[in-house]
């Protein structure tokens, strides 16, 4: 099974490390729900994923939807380069 480990680095800062991908982006949405609500700006370090696919990528716009439902701010660090890659090809890297 593909790990990943979500860290609360506190202020709103969390941490995302392991991997983003179709094995661990639900565990990943369930981790973040309980976190991401009681802030109003998130910024997320994604400096160590491992790896991450096209799935990764859904994970990233469902939590910019989920913050624009809440009218709150969410930045992503250090996005991996495979998601800015499927991005670009998706013609979404303007929304992420």
């Amino acid at each position: 099974m593909s790990e990943f480990v979500l860290e609360d680095c506190g202020g709103g800062r969390f941490a995302l490390s392991g991997d983003m991908s179709f094995q661990t982006t639900d565990r990943i949405l369930r981790a973040s729900d309980g976190q991401f609500g009681q802030h109003a700006s998130l910024e997320i370090d994604l400096s160590r994923v491992e790896r991450a696919d096209s799935a990764g990528l859904a994970l990233l716009l469902e939590w910019k939807a989920q913050a624009r439902q809440r009218n709150a701010t969410i930045r992503f660090q250090a996005l991996p380069k495979s998601l800015l890659a499927i991005a670009r090809a998706s013609e979404v890297d303007g929304l992420i």
